[in-house]
């Protein structure tokens, strides 16, 4: 199976997948597993599955670039970061390291440097990012399951452009030690896979704990009811779009859910907090950057990215300030207020061809600020969320819907998952293509 992934991996079609392959750890790993099954003894249902990680966690032995090749110059990392060391414990197989956007600043995926991953599922189209290698590589066939992080919504958007399944936990759930911050208020460690069921199996290996019991509230399990939340995160997604989560709303019902339409103030909210006073990401990144920002543009470095850098430092604190105490307040708000998980579309238009936002500067701001809307206002209430594939929309383009809680619901919005996902398994099939993680000893 690691033969398998690392030949993909160096296939022309995973070009810019890829920025270190981890061949001979790979090969060590995969022996010394497929060993503990000669012999009976398995660390679980992980044990020998390959999984590839975002360049943006140290990999003992490998530099750690975060896309950049303003980084090219940094020592390897000595040690595992912790999430990488968790899923070697349980005996996962670290194939290699992931392209992204440089610095994990875009949820485009394009990387100028490192070349942009190309979407199988929807070809010419963006990846979708910023955790565009961690996604291709499982769409692909090259690792089974990928790990990226999410800020604004780095991996639930690459995984809506490619018909897989995205996770951000609640914030502090991973460790984000040894991972190459955006924004340390706002950073998530989430992974990419085909079935919900195999994200639950990341999610137990990723916090150091066994794979035997649950966390699950079994009280969850008969939970059946979603709440799509009205105005822009419906209402202002492409036709398309909302056709298909149109349909989706309707096979839900179908299947018994109950789907109630209302305001959710806190929502609404968050985003016009935003719209005025800019984002916490942005502050934060800027300061992250602040000994780049304090000489000329690097050569090499996307000249998209620093401008987005530039307009962060000069952010007033009186307005970072602010947001913080928006933060704060609207989480209590959106907790107090919400009932049902929401579900909208995980990105409200579809996927953007890639040529076009590789020559328009402005086109690709404001395709951008587009994919990152209805993720972002999520993220910054500290909700976790996962994207579903539903399908594919009208244009044979991969479809999504975003199920999100209020922070700390995790078991909660796992156990919902793995519920929605069998009642609509037939659109979910239709995008789903390879092995999943726990089938890959089937």
């Amino acid at each position: 199976m690691t033969e398998a992934c690392l030949a993909r991996a160096e296939s022309a079609d995973a070009g810019g997948v890829f920025i270190t392959l981890t061949v001979e750890r790979a090969r060590r790993e995969a022996a010394a597993s497929a060993g503990r099954y000669r012999a009976g003894r398995p660390l679980g249902p992980l044990d020998g599955v390959p999984v590839a990680w975002k360049d943006v966690f140290d990999v003992a032995g490998t530099r750690t670039t975060a896309g950049s090749l303003t980084r090219s110059g940094v020592e390897a990392a000595r040690h595992d970061a912790p999430c990488v060391a968790n899923l070697s414990a349980a005996g996962m197989v670290c194939i290699g390291k992931t392209n992204l956007s440089e610095f994990a600043y875009s949820g485009v995926g394009i990387n100028a440097v490192y070349g942009t991953p190309r979407n199988p599922r929807a070809a010419g189209r963006v990846p979708g990012g910023s955790s565009s290698g961690s996604a291709i590589a499982v769409a692909l066939g090259a690792a089974a399951c990928g790990i990226g992080t999410d800020t604004s919504g780095s991996v639930r958007i690459p995984a809506a452009f490619n018909g897989l399944v995205g996770y951000r936990p609640s914030m502090g759930r991973f460790s984000t030690t040894g991972v190459f911050p955006l924004s340390p208020t706002l950073d998530t460690v989430g992974p990419l896979a085909c079935r919900v069921s195999d994200v639950v199996a990341l999610d137990r290996a990723l916090r150091g704990l066994s794979q035997a019991g649950s966390d699950f509230n079994p009280s969850a399990r008969h939970e059946r009811t979603l709440t799509v939340p009205q105005g822009e995160l419906v209402d202002g997604a492409e036709p398309p779009v909302q056709y298909r989560f149109t349909e989706v709303l309707a096979e839900l019902e179908a299947a018994g859910w109950d789907i109630q339409h209302r305001d959710v103030r806190s929502l609404d909210t968050a985003q016009t907090v935003m719209d005025e006073l800019g984002t916490i990401v942005a502050a934060e990144a800027a300061r992250i950057h602040r000994d780049l920002l304090s000489s000329p543009a690097p050569e090499g470095l996307d000249r998209r990215v620093w401008r987005r850098l530039e307009q962060g430092a000069a952010m007033p604190p009186a307005a970072l300030a602010r947001l913080r105490a928006e933060q704060l307040r609207l989480m209590r708000a959106v907790d107090r207020e919400l009932d049902g998980a929401l579900i909208f579309p995980t990105v409200r238009i579809q996927a953007p061809r890639l040529a076009e936002l590789e020559r328009d500067d402005e086109l690709f701001a404001t395709a951008n600020q587009a994919i990152l809307r209805s993720t972002m206002v999520t993220a910054f209430l500290g909700m976790p969320g996962i994207a579903l594939p539903t399908g594919l929309d009208r244009d044979r383009l991969p479809a999504s819907v975003l199920l999100s809680l209020p922070a700390g619901q995790d078991e909660r919005l796992l156990a919902l998952a793995l519920e929605l996902e069998l009642d609509v398994r037939r659109p979910l099939e239709s995008a789903v293509h390879g092995n999943h993680v726990l089938g890959t000893r089937r």
